[in-house]
């Protein structure tokens, strides 16, 4: 048994989306954010930075922070969705989904979506990397099915939630149709479908 300890948002449902592709049985413990419980002690025990998801593998007693991390482990327990002949290409594009994908798109939610009209700098910036990001993606899946190849691996899974947002973020994904051919192919997957219902209340994939 996997317990995750989420939140719904992009890197809680690459966990959600991973669990449910290995078909590996698991339960949902979930951190509202709202209330802070993310900085409760006990959390932090098991995630330094007060961050979500994270993960207890009740088999051996692991815990582990950081959704990169968490998919890597995931896919080595079940060998799964990271070819060994791969990995190195599989690891570039999980890293630049951690370093650079994920913390720019969610400085755009920030600011275009949470906070409009607090500042026209940030608005603009993040507005601008977002929409760059969206064509480096389309112009890589111009000459690869997947991001890391012909094969769907955790790259993919990990990048895949924060481009099902969007509708936040006013770029119009069907603008860039490599990238969209990329999202409805994986939305489509079953496993997908249900891993982003991360809550079980009835979320349906956004579709361009």
């Amino acid at each position: 048994m996997i317990e995750l300890f989420t939140a719904d948002t992009p890197n809680g449902k690459k966990i959600t989306i991973m669990l449910e592709e290995i078909g590996c049985d698991f339960k949902v413990t979930k951190i509202d954010l709202s209330k802070d419980d993310q900085f409760k002690k006990d959390f932090k025990k098991i995630s330094p930075f007060g961050k979500i998801p994270v993960i207890t593998d009740h088999e051996n007693g692991q815990s582990l922070f950081e959704s990169g991390a968490i998919l890597i482990y995931l896919a080595e327990k079940h060998n799964k969705f990271y070819e060994a002949k791969d990995r190195h290409t599989i690891n570039q594009w999980l890293m630049a989904q951690m370093g650079i994908i994920g913390p720019m798109i969610g400085q755009h939610h920030q600011f275009h979506h949470y906070n409009p009209g607090k500042s026209e700098f940030g608005e603009e910036r993040y507005f601008k990397i977002t929409k760059r990001i969206y064509s480096e993606l389309d112009e890589r899946l111009s000459s690869s099915k997947y991001l890391a190849g012909n094969e769907y691996t955790i790259a993919d899974i990990a990048t895949w939630p924060w481009i099902a947002r969007h509708e936040w973020h006013d770029i119009g994904l069907n603008n860039y149709k490599n990238l969209a051919r990329w999202y409805l192919d994986i939305a489509n997957r079953e496993a997908v479908v249900k891993g982003y219902d991360l809550l079980k209340d009835g979320s349906e994939i956004p579709k361009p």
